[in-house]
């Protein structure tokens, strides 16, 4: 079955974010996708005070909101589930929304949601630096989906420096991992493709990881280079810096097979410890 990836270039303003959103779904649908993975932020993208304001302003209740509404329609309409990167919903505590993805099945009901655990607080130079933690509350779940494409386990962005996290996923029965992500120019260009492909071979899953790219609200500056990836680490479709749809065929059997072939699932004995 087709899966895609959805690469797009966000910046501050919503309506235009999902106009640009709503398009790329589109075309994912008319390529015969069964499901898309959109961005991390793929509603709005900035950084410095504007961005943290905005998104306290846009920060939604689970379950309902003009984003949720935006993704919940589209869905239905185009028959698509989607993957809808991460979206600011209310948490404990009000100045700290969680990230969240959202996952809507093709009849646009929420059916998980997954909030962004590992939290990017790095110094890259004395003009590069960032820290989620100051407007990002956590989340402690890891979290498994059932779709039609098969068992989804939910990651975004900086989650893939931590293949502890994954290990877990697919010991939950992960058969493909999404990575929505707004990976940094500066980081995306040292680390973002071995890293994707390692993933995909460490834990024998397809990897769907749909990134941000170009420039942002305040100069904010990512990566792009989305990219769906076989449990081989075989590239099966990339983009490089432009605003589009990639798409590609997830065959469970040959995952099964492959999977039986190396066992490396089977024999970890790192449990014992």
């Amino acid at each position: 079955m087709q899966v895609a990836a959805i690469q797009m270039t966000s910046k501050m303003d919503v309506k235009e974010n999902l106009l640009m959103a709503q398009h790329l779904l589109e075309q994912a649908a008319a390529k015969g996708s069964v499901l898309a993975v959109l961005p991390e932020n793929f509603a709005f993208l900035g950084q410095g005070p504007a961005f943290k304001e905005a998104r306290l302003q846009t920060q939604e209740n689970l379950g309902t909101g003009p984003i949720q509404d935006f993704l919940a329609n589209t869905a239905k309409r185009l028959n698509l589930w989607i993957i809808a990167g991460s979206i600011p919903i209310k948490s404990s505590d009000v100045m700290r929304p969680y990230a969240s993805c959202l996952v809507f099945n093709a009849k646009g009901e929420c059916v998980a949601h997954y909030n962004k655990m590992h939290l990017f607080d790095v110094v890259l130079s004395d003009s590069e630096q960032y820290r989620e933690s100051e407007s990002i509350t956590p989340g402690d779940e890891c979290v498994v989906v059932q779709t039609p494409v098969g068992k989804i386990g939910l990651s975004i962005c900086y989650d893939l420096r931590f293949s502890t996290l994954y290990r877990l996923l697919v010991e939950k029965g992960a058969q493909i991992l999404s990575l929505p992500a707004a990976f940094t120019l500066t980081t995306g260009k040292m680390h973002w493709d071995v890293l994707i492909r390692a993933l995909a071979i460490q834990q024998f899953c397809y990897v769907i990881a749909a990134g941000q790219t170009g420039i942002h609200g305040m100069g904010r500056q990512t990566y792009g280079h989305s990219a769906i990836i076989s449990p081989k680490g075989e590239v099966l479709s990339q983009l490089s810096d432009e605003v589009d749809v990639i798409t590609a065929d997830v065959d469970l059997d040959e995952l099964t097979q492959y999977r039986k072939q190396i066992p490396v699932l089977e024999n970890n004995k790192t449990s014992i410890f």
